[in-house]
């Protein structure tokens, strides 16, 4: 190790002059000298190595075995490989380390990456159910701790957060980013990495994030995963973009290019977002990693002859690193050596990944992220105690006729039925990194934990939802037929005073590669559910869901629900925590439920159109069949109080570009207990350059109000506010007419207008 230190001393002298400022955060001085340094000495070999991340497909700690482990462990010592990811324990990430540091010429330290989406050990809502809390400070914490236990763990990069942008509820992977709206979606970005990056990378209890996946994806044709995406210039820029733009701003360490195609160009493979858009346009100095395979993936994509061609089109485009592609170890030394590819391409690759490594501080201490001490530095209780607070704030209240909640003292006998009422793992949630199947507080825990000897509590499974293997890989499969508890299920409804019905999603039924042509309860749980509302009109559904559902007849029928997502490792206990009126719901859909499938994609800041509405008349924009509005609304969800909206009072009517003006809305608690309300600003460019969505997000506050309290809640409206990408391709705030709107969800608002001049 002495050795190794040295060799660093020699080549990296103490320097006077200042590093350079960039959005990275970190406190190691020189950078940009020290990278050059590096980068001078390397052969063309070593730094397409720095290009090339391996999957640790063996036990790190013992010999490789097979002639592909032994392959790449000898690439290792060479120095020819530049990160891993999926390899876990300090042991084993000390172990990878070793390899490269006793062994390689220039001894560059690796990065060892790994998918924390939603926590590692300790596991939080999933993104898309934390997002419904709107509490930023809260998806920071949870962050920050899922770095804490990451780093402990030997990993210091995740490949998250992931900010798609998504309107289809089909996609399997909307559970794992934010929801439908930009603004939302760019907020909970900057949160999260400030959570996972810190205010000093080099700190060993922080990671570097990934801004995922660039871009496009969410908007898969048909919601299928891995789709063709159709969208124009104005949707990319007004709508994709501005999250990632955000992500950069606030130094992501890195991107993740996507696996979509996007206007007939695969991501992986576009100069245009990559180069142009991201690393020219908005001046970033973090690199771009391929998600798994998907330079080599052009090849399917009909776009790539092979390996050589597909690195050739990536390295151009601005890929910087290959994730288990295969591509650059293949082909691009060849194409440098034969002119195809410029090495200054390959510089600009391998300074951005050695310019983040020097900013986690691994030339300082390689082994740093390989330290046994800080796992017992851990407080794991205080972590689940963050992950019961985070998961209550995140359960939506969508309906509560009759008030069936909070749950009456007079309550004695409770009927708690369905396949998710006692199962602890689809708590969990998909993307669950090192979090422990069958381990979090199942709903039937919670409740009886809460209500202890007080309160008879009958359980009822009543039929499964998944059956047979349950991995990230294979399909799940859905029971259809098998009704076997339907009998005591109904004999429970029929003797209780109140039935909670707990059902949804099973957690391999949304995630990656889990799209559905049905977003409805699967299996036979609609059937059960209406056989248990028919024995008893006192039920509670209780939804676990990653994805918006279509519940139409349960909002007809069903007095109360609960959407609970999935909650992670205290799952039970936040829900009861809610349930009992321990905790008053606050949280507010980020996502639009729909009425049926048919809606899908489905978003609150949809365009007016030529003919937005007649219904006297068929020849407008909407369904004969159904309503085009959405069943629930994005922003929306209820309190076991009531908030009243006053008028909206502006500062001034008229606004000129140099200026600001101020909106500002009195806000009551009318009802009788204290309460949270996501207090939300819309606004809307009546006339402009291009068509404008009726209304768009553009700030949002979380207020607490006691019974009968008023606050005053104001909002700055600045010309950045107004500004979107325009006819002219160029960011701007045209003059004209705005409406301003406020209110408690996307569709119940007080308006008021004023003028840009």
């Amino acid at each position: 190790m002495k050795k190794q230190l040295l060799l660093l001393a020699c080549l990296f002298p103490i320097l006077t002059a200042t590093s350079q400022n960039t959005t990275i955060k970190s406190s190691i001085e020189n950078v940009e000298k020290k990278v050059d340094s590096i980068v001078s000495i390397m052969t063309l070999e070593e730094k397409v190595g720095q290009m090339v991340q391996y999957s640790g497909t063996w036990d790190l700690t013992g010999p490789a075995s097979g002639n592909q482990n032994q392959y790449r462990e000898e690439q290792l010592k060479k120095g020819l490989v530049g990160s891993m990811l999926n390899v876990l324990s300090v042991e084993a990430t000390w172990e990878a380390q070793k390899l490269v540091m006793e062994n390689s010429r220039i001894k560059i330290p690796l990065m060892f990456g790994y998918d924390v989406i939603h926590g590692y050990k300790t596991i939080f809502p999933v993104p898309l159910g934390e997002t419904a809390s709107w509490d930023l400070k809260a998806m920071e914490e949870t962050a920050r701790i899922s770095a804490l236990e990451a780093a402990a763990d030997g990993v210091n990069w995740t490949f998250a957060p992931m900010i798609d942008i998504s309107r289809d509820a089909r996609w399997g992977r909307i559970m794992e980013g934010s929801g439908e709206d930009p603004f939302l979606t760019s907020r909970v970005a900057e949160a999260k990495i400030r959570g996972y990056q810190g205010e000093d990378l080099s700190n060993p209890a922080t990671i570097a994030a990934t801004a995922k996946h660039f871009a496009g994806y969410g908007f898969a044709e048909a919601g299928r995963d891995y789709n063709t995406v159709h969208v124009g210039e104005n949707e990319l820029h007004n709508t994709i973009l501005p999250p990632f733009k955000a992500a950069a701003a606030a130094g992501v360490a890195t991107f993740m290019n996507s696996f979509n195609d996007l206007d007939g160009t695969p991501a992986t493979g576009s100069k245009m977002l990559q180069r142009d858009i991201l690393k020219e346009d908005w001046d970033w100095d973090g690199f771009i990693v391929s998600d798994w395979g998907s330079i080599a993936e052009m090849i399917n994509h009909g776009f790539a002859e092979d390996l050589t061609h597909a690195a050739e089109i990536a390295v151009k485009a601005g890929s910087d690193m290959d994730m288990e592609g295969g591509a650059y170890e293949t082909g691009l030394v060849q194409l440098v050596n034969s002119g195809e590819v410029d090495e200054a391409l390959i510089d600009d690759a391998v300074k951005r990944i050695l310019r983040v490594k020097f900013k986690l501080g691994l030339f300082e201490d390689p082994y740093r992220y390989s330290n046994p001490q800080m796992a017992q530095q851990l407080n794991l209780k205080e972590h689940r105690a963050v992950a019961r607070d985070v998961a209550k704030k995140s359960i939506v209240l969508l309906k509560n006729d009759k008030n069936l909640l909070p749950i009456a003292s007079s309550v004695k006998n409770i009927a708690v039925i369905g396949p998710l009422a006692d199962d602890k793992d689809t708590p969990i949630g998909n993307w669950r990194a090192q979090g422990e199947a069958n381990s979090a507080v199942s709903i039937l825990e919670g409740l009886k934990s809460a209500v202890g000897n007080n309160v008879k509590v009958t359980y009822a499974k009543g039929a499964d939802l998944g059956m047979g293997e349950r991995t990230f890989l294979k399909p799940l499969k859905i029971n259809t037929t098998d009704k076997y508890g339907f009998k005591a299920a109904i004999d429970a409804a029929k003797k209780a005073d109140l039935v909670i019905l707990a059902l949804g999603e099973d957690a391999f039924q949304s995630g990656e590669g889990r799209s559905q042509v049905e977003i409805g309860l699967a299996g036979v749980q609609q059937e059960l559910m209406h056989e248990i509302y028919k024995v008893n009109k006192n039920v509670v559904l209780v939804l676990q869901n990653g994805r918006p559902l279509e519940i139409s007849w349960a909002a007809e029928n069903i007095p109360a629900i609960v959407v609970a997502w999935q909650l992670g490792t205290e799952s039970g206990n936040a829900i009861a925590d809610v349930l009992f009126g321990r905790y008053n719901p606050s949280a507010k859909l980020p996502v639009s439920f729909p009425r049926a499938v048919g809606q899908e994609p489905l978003y609150y800041n949809q365009k007016n159109t030529g003919r937005p509405s007649n219904p006297s008349d068929v020849t407008y924009s909407a369904y004969t069949d159904e309503e085009k509005t959405a069943l629930y609304p994005f922003g929306y969800g209820l309190s076991y109080t009531t908030f009243e909206y006053g008028d909206l009072t502006l500062s001034s009517e008229e606004m000129n570009p140099q200026e600001s003006l101020t909106v500002t809305v009195p806000v009551t608690n009318t009802g009788k207990k204290a309460g949270k309300e996501v207090v939300q600003l819309y606004l809307r460019d009546m006339v402009a350059s291009t068509t404008r969505p009726v209304k768009e997000l553009k700030g949002f506050e979380l207020v607490e109000l006691q019974p009968g309290e008023t606050k005053q809640v104001s909002f700055t409206i600045s010309n950045e506010l107004l500004k979107f990408y325009n006819v002219n391709k160029e960011w701007a705030a045209e003059p004209g007419e705005f409406q301003v709107m406020i209110g408690g969800n996307s569709i119940d608002l007080k308006t008021e207008s004023f003028r840009l001049n």
